[in-house]
């Protein structure tokens, strides 16, 4: 199963249920459209997660913001 998963909640309620089942995040991101994108570190933990979430789970596509590379500063001899 995914590690990854779209949820109806806000960031910070995400974090704080993942802490309270001792779950590890690996990457977490509010959507464009709504909610918050997370990714649990191991499959385990992102299948405890989603019994947890079964209600706020988002169901199809979301927007989500484009990630955004910081530029490398020039070259300089």
């Amino acid at each position: 199963m995914s590690r990854a998963m779209n949820v109806q909640l806000p960031e910070a309620e995400v974090v704080a249920l993942c802490a309270k089942a001792e779950v590890e995040i690996s990457a977490i991101e509010t959507l464009a459209s709504g909610g918050t994108h997370v990714v649990a570190v191991t499959p385990d933990g992102g299948a405890v997660m989603r019994r947890i979430f079964a209600k706020h789970l988002i169901t199809g596509q979301v927007k989500r913001f484009a990630f955004m590379h910081p530029r490398p500063a020039p070259l300089t001899h």
